[in-house]
């Protein structure tokens, strides 16, 4: 296979879906919700994702396809050693729909279970971060790496509450920003698109970012920009990173990682 050849594809179109979203940015929405009341789906997501795979399935006709809407509908979420394309239409549909400028478009192309290619584009900022194995990772066609920093004392960590309102996972997360913060982070941040989290370790505006509840279409992308930017990815607790686990760990490096693992409450999930 041509990695640059589904690399530049990639880019391709996930600029052209960003103009569909931006167009409905500023609009009102069709907003429904799916796994809870702040788990939400627009038509535009679901008009995204369409334009997408139909596009990559016309010049990829043998690979497989997991998108957010599409297993949302009903198909299987299984990752297998196929030349696989992980897609997530609008990372962060609940900035979509109250206009916060922190929204992407999420693909990732996966051979034998890795990594190959991530690209994701901020459809407000006109940000487009883009990696490929061995390639590098860069954000407008300059490159970028992870931040310098290895002391958690000196660092931004990105944390999530995610869509989950279940009392007990929110309270391991509040428990898990506690303890950062206590533990004398320099600031910690909450942007809503895991994506973009990834993406601003990868690019040194934060130190790390860790969450419990994503699911793979948000991360497959970003773990490739953030590990060719120079930082590592890692499962919450510092062990193996497994995009169908349903938890991340992206920083700027080991050393950091393994300062912050310590103070994650973990939460059991149930894998995609």
């Amino acid at each position: 296979m041509d990695l640059q050849d589904v690399y530049d594809s990639a880019i391709e179109v996930a600029r052209i879906a960003g103009k569909m979203a931006y167009e409905a940015f500023h609009r009102d929405k069709v907003v429904e919700t799916k796994e809870s009341s702040c788990d939400l789906v627009t038509e535009t997501d679901k008009q995204v994702e369409n334009y997408i795979i139909s596009t990559l399935k016309g010049k990829y006709p043998t690979h497989k396809f997991i998108g957010e809407e599409s297993v949302a509908s009903g198909d299987k979420c299984h990752l297998t050693d196929d030349p696989t394309w992980i897609i997530d239409p609008i990372d962060g549909t609940t900035n979509f729909v109250h206009r916060y400028p922190f929204v992407g478009v999420s693909i990732a192309h996966y051979i034998n279970k890795k990594a190959a290619v991530g690209v994701v584009y901020n459809l407000v900022l006109d940000q487009m971060f883009a990696a490929k194995k061995g390639g590098g990772a860069t954000m407008n066609g300059k490159p970028i790496s992870v931040s310098l920093c290895k002391d958690l004392k000196s660092s931004v960590i990105i944390v999530e509450f995610g869509s989950t309102r279940d009392p007990e996972q929110l309270r391991k997360k509040v428990e898990t920003m506690y303890n950062l913060a206590v533990n004398h982070a320099h600031g910690l941040r909450s942007v809503g698109s895991a994506a973009l989290d990834m993406c601003n370790v990868a690019c040194g505006s934060s130190e790390a970012y860790v969450e419990y509840g994503v699911h793979c279409w948000d991360i497959a992308a970003g773990a490739v920009i953030v590990e060719e930017a120079g930082g590592v990815v890692f499962s919450p607790q510092g062990g193996p990173f497994n995009i169908m686990k349903r938890g991340v760990l992206a920083a700027s490096s080991s050393e950091l990682a393994m300062q912050i693992t310590p103070h994650v409450k973990h939460i059991d999930l149930q894998s995609d």
